[in-house]
């Protein structure tokens, strides 16, 4: 159950995120209160996952899986450019996500 809150927790906060970027600086309402919702939500299910996770591998999980999938929504929905560098980086973070995790379970 611990892994359903949090892989919810991190798609409601990769929504929120997108909306954040759609909201265009808060000029625009739905998404500005899609933003909100999605935000208030993920922190809902990650204090339900942070009763069951150490909150160094908690957090490293969130907001790492939450990066390479935010980035991910830029390039898909917002154009963004993916370069090299930026895989690199993306690879680096989901490497030191996997290693706190595999740290916690030895």
């Amino acid at each position: 159950m611990r892994y359903l809150w949090l892989m919810s927790a991190i798609l409601f906060e990769v929504a929120g995120t997108g909306a954040l970027k759609a909201s265009e600086g808060f000029t625009k309402l739905w998404p500005s209160l899609l933003m909100a919702v999605c935000y208030a939500i993920s922190l809902v299910f990650l204090n339900l996952a942070a009763k069951r996770f150490d909150i160094s591998v908690l957090y490293a999980i969130w907001s790492g899986v939450g990066v390479a999938l935010v980035s991910m929504v830029g390039v898909v929905v917002f154009h963004e450019s993916f370069t090299p560098a930026k895989v690199l980086s993306l690879v680096c973070i989901v490497a030191g996500v996997a290693g706190l995790h595999l740290a916690d379970s030895a």
